[in-house]
């Protein structure tokens, strides 16, 4: 299957703005790619690139004064098969985990794993351990926040997103990976696309999404506390420890959003 993906985003900026975007399609799926992404912007826009901290492709930009856009399209190879299920992935005692792992285990901006512990073990304690207790926090939280773009809100975290019982994606995921951390097992906030292939109409308007993916059995794996069902043509853009790290812009300096558009559909 060949799925196309991309955005396009404007602003309009009163002063030359430096910003960074993170919009590129994630390496891991480089070997999909066709041909190759590129990141355009306005002509005359200072543009460069670096890898972060957590291997994210990360665009560094000086945009002039006026109005400025940037976009992203590529298209990519897809299996077409839902996220799978494993659910004899065992979960790694603390001390046998990966040295580069351990950093998911740990509270973080969004994360408050020390206000969230005693809840954790309470709700997930007598659960089994590896992959049907991570499934019960995402059956949880799915049940628990009620979804509605009218709910977000750019500060709210793991632990106000479980007290108020409200917000978007990245609401639902802040407190799964939240609650996960604390039962130790290593979790990573995911930022990117999802098709709506074999999901019945009437669809949203398209939007990035969060997602999470947490180590168990010796690998990485796909959990969607928002959705929670397997979807078709999940592509992820980046990861990290939770949205601090993986915004879409970070813009240093006053800026209007005028236009903001997203696609991903299968290709001919």
């Amino acid at each position: 299957m060949r799925i196309n993906v991309g955005c396009e985003l404007t602003f309009e900026f009163a002063q030359e703005t430096p910003l960074i975007a993170i919009l590129n399609v994630h390496h891991s799926r480089f070997a999909d790619l066709e041909g190759v992404e590129v990141f355009h912007a306005t002509f005359g826009a200072s543009v460069g690139g670096y890898h972060d901290q957590f291997g994210n492709w990360c665009n560094r930009v000086l945009a002039a004064p006026g109005i400025f856009m940037c976009s992203t399209n590529a298209i990519v190879n897809d299996s077409g098969l839902p996220d799978p299920i494993v659910l004899d992935a065992v979960q790694h005692r603390v001390q046998d985990l990966p040295d580069d792992t351990l950093v998911y285990l740990m509270g973080s901006r969004y994360c408050e794993t020390d206000l969230l512990s005693e809840e954790a073990w309470r709700l997930f304690g007598n659960e089994p351990e590896g992959w049907r207790r991570v499934q019960a926090v995402c059956d949880f939280v799915h049940n628990h926040i009620v979804f509605g773009y009218e709910h977000s809100n750019p500060t709210r975290t793991a632990s106000s997103g479980y007290f108020e019982g409200r917000g978007v994606c990245r609401d639902f995921t802040h407190l799964a990976v939240a609650f996960c951390r604390c039962l130790n097992i290593p979790t990573r906030y995911c930022t990117g696309y999802i098709t709506d292939i074999g999901i019945p109409l009437p669809h949203a308007e398209m939007d990035f999404c969060a997602w999470m993916e947490v180590y168990l059995g010796g690998q990485w794996h796909t959990f969607d506390p928002r959705n929670n069902e397997p979807r078709i043509g999940r592509i992820k853009v980046a990861h990290g420890r939770d949205a601090a790290d993986v915004p879409l812009t970070n813009i240093f300096g006053p800026n209007l959003l005028t236009k903001f558009k997203v696609w991903a559909d299968e290709a001919a």
